[in-house]
């Protein structure tokens, strides 16, 4: 099968990350023959303060993602952390499904979700910011009631685990522990924390407005120890995806919340498997 004949991956970044973070996952991807693209999100520019969130990281994506599909090319989007937030809002009516009803060829085949937010139309990852970072003066969006961490009863925890600046711009506090974990390669952990760049936090809180997950087919990858989006977060989530009226496949690792860096192989399998049920 030709790199044409194959759906090709593309990737959506979780917050912070950019394709240079992502570099052990997309070489390994390439190594096993599949193509992978990995744009970058606007929302980790670092402008400040910053001009871009969920409205234009969707807005990127689904410009990629379109411009591959009208040339004919189907995709697997794999989103990781936030990109899921990303992937789910951009991608609807790009399905195979939905294209070929148009009689168009091409289109997204699947849906990969790595311990990503898997949310529903009017839902956030976090809930009223202004309640929780009382120097923030700017006008952010709206509180909204589907916030998963709001859901989870966590809210309490947001100042702890994030640094969040004046102009909303974000850092976590402890990467290592909260993205890494525990227990690997201390070169290559640090070289994927230097990697990491300021994002725009507002993000977390932007609502989403579309749902690609109700018409593609979807799987999803929990992490057992993930600190960042915990795993009862993801349970719920695939859940509720459920309770839609979806059939989902799913995979468990035993890692934190970035299997791109402690669990490649094993990522780069799952990909794999997908694009393989996908041949022409």
């Amino acid at each position: 099968m030709s790199m044409d004949d194959k759906p090709a991956i593309v990737l959506f970044s979780g917050g912070w990350h950019t394709p240079e973070t992502y570099s052990k996952l997309t070489k390994a991807l390439a190594a096993a023959g599949l193509d992978v693209h990995c744009p970058r999100n606007p929302s980790t520019h670092q402008i400040r303060p910053p001009t871009s969130s969920l409205a234009q990281d969707s807005e990127n994506m689904r410009s990629y993602v379109s411009n591959l599909i009208d040339g004919g090319r189907r995709v697997v989007a794999l989103g990781h952390s936030y990109g899921g937030q990303v992937m789910t809002n951009s991608l609807h009516g790009l399905g195979v499904d939905a294209r070929k009803e148009k009689s168009l060829v091409g289109g997204v085949t699947d849906l990969i979700y790595l311990c990503a937010f898997a949310l529903e139309e009017g839902g956030s990852c976090v809930y009223n910011p202004t309640s929780l970072l009382p120097s923030v003066s700017l006008t952010l969006a709206p509180s909204i009631v589907f916030s998963k961490v709001k859901e989870m009863g966590h809210e309490e925890l947001m100042p702890l685990a994030f640094d969040f600046a004046g102009d909303m711009t974000v850092l976590a506090r402890d990467p290592r522990s909260q993205l890494v974990g525990q227990h690997y390669d201390d070169a290559e952990v640090e070289e994927y924390l230097n990697s990491l760049v300021l994002w725009n936090g507002q993000c977390m809180y932007d609502k989403i407005e579309h749902c690609a997950w109700r018409e593609i087919p979807i799987t999803y990858v929990y992490t057992l120890n993930d600190m960042t989006v915990p795993l009862d977060y993801q349970k719920s989530m695939v859940a509720a995806m459920e309770a839609a009226g979806r059939v989902l496949k799913t995979h468990e690792l035993a890692t934190g919340h970035c299997p791109n860096l402690t669990a490649t192989k094993v990522v780069v399998s799952i990909c794999a498997e997908v694009v393989e049920g996908r041949k022409l």
